[in-house]
Order: structure tokens, then C-alpha cells, then sequence
């Protein structure tokens, strides 16, 4: 769409309590809108954390933004769309793919210009340098936690010889319940059975029978 041509808008404002009322952004982005010319159509979530995954209005907006709805998403601050920078990249680069622009008036974000379209840049570019600092921290984590000798990973279950053998007229899903163990780990057993009275240990997380202790 040409930027000189008319816009469909939809504006989306949000307050986190029901004591709260959305007019105010509602009435900054009804001006903002008719300066620009734009027709709008509305989204409000009220009483609903920023923090929650599932918002109706904003699952509404972004099924209609699917449906190529409207040409541009108008909000009143950038907290009231994302509720972490991460879901806001996201979400704004899912809006993107679907030819919608984005703009955001307490931070002047106006990705209709090209202006807007680099501070868009930058913020993936930040969102994208925290997630790679998360993942640094996880493996500095894990080298940490290896070199103090600790076990990563699920602990083992050592599960005998005999009570396998009690279960070995249920079926494969029937005795992993019965044992507590996955249908896995009683299927492998199965495989590799010997005769019993070897006192043997079956490690669930191991490829190989153990003998016990």
C-alpha cells in the first residue's frame, strides 16, 4: 500500500485492573488516528496483566490482522502490547510478515517512515542480543554445575529383576504405571530380559543392564 494512500488502523489499548479505565489511551489514539486520516477499529483489554500469554482483545486483533483486517496497529506505549520485549519482537514481526506497520506514541515510534522502520530494526537487534545473553548463561550454568561433579539430567530409577517380573503379564503401558517408570523403560527391559535370579538393575536412563548393588 502506498504511505500517501489511507490507512485502516486498529488501535489497541490495555489496563491491568478493572479500577483502571481505557479511555485516555483510547482518546489519544482516536486523535491520533483522525489526524493522520485513518479509519480505526478498536481493541481493549481490561483487567487483563501484561504479563498474561492469552489476551482476548489482542488474540481478536491479531486473527483480524490475518485476515488483512487493517493496514497499521496503533497503540499508546509499548507496555501496552508486549508483555516482555521478547513477545513485543515477536508479535511485531509477525504483524510484519503480514504487511501491517506499527506505531507507538509515547516512544514515537512510527514504523509507516523509514525512521520508525530502523527503531523496529533496533529492537529486534536488542531482543535478539538478550536472548543469546540468556543462552550464554545457561551454559556457563550447566559447565559450572558439571565441573562441581554435580549430575545433570533426570535421575536414574533402579527398578530390579523381580519387580519387573511381577509385572510381566500387564501389558507394556499397564506396567510402566504400575512401576512408575516409562512404557520405554519396560520395553527395553523386556528386550534385553535375562533369566531371572541374576540380580540385575535396570537404570532407566542407561542403554545397558547394571548389576546390583
Amino acid at each position: 500500500m502506498n504511505e500517501n494512500s489511507p490507512r485502516r488502523a486498529a488501535v489497541y489499548a490495555r489496563v491491568s485492573t478493572f479500577d483502571q479505565e481505557p479511555e485516555n489511551q483510547l482518546a489519544e489514539l482516536r486523535r491520533y488516528v483522525e489526524v493522520r486520516g485513518w479509519t480505526a477499529r478498536e481493541y481493549t483489554d481490561r483487567g487483563i496483566s501484561g504479563a498474561k500469554n492469552r489476551r482476548p482483545a489482542l488474540d481478536q486483533l491479531v486473527a483480524d490482522a490475518k485476515r488483512r483486517r487493517f493496514d497499521v496497529l496503533v497503540c499508546w506505549r509499548l507496555d501496552r502490547l508486549g508483555r516482555s520485549l521478547k513477545h513485543l519482537v515477536g508479535l511485531l514481526d509477525d504483524l510484519q510478515a503480514l504487511g501491517v506497520a506499527f506505531v507507538s506514541l509515547a516512544e514515537g515510534i512510527d514504523a509507516t517512515t523509514p525512521a520508525g522502520r530502523l527503531q523496529m530494526h533496533i529492537l529486534g537487534a536488542i531482543a535478539e542480543f538478550e536472548r543469546a545473553r540468556i543462552a550464554e548463561r545457561v551454559k556457563a550454568g550447566l559447565a559450572r554445575a558439571r565441573a562441581q561433579g554435580k549430575r545433570l539430567g533426570r535421575t536414574p530409577y533402579a527398578i530390579s529383576d523381580q519387580q519387573f517380573e511381577q509385572v510381566a503379564g500387564l501389558s507394556v503401558r499397564d506396567a510402566a504405571q504400575a512401576l512408575g517408570v516409562s512404557r520405554s523403560v519396560v520395553h527395553r527391559w523386556r528386550l534385553s530380559r535375562k533369566p531371572a535370579g541374576t540380580g540385575q538393575r535396570f537404570a532407566s536412563d542407561a542403554s545397558t543392564i547394571q548389576p546390583a548393588a
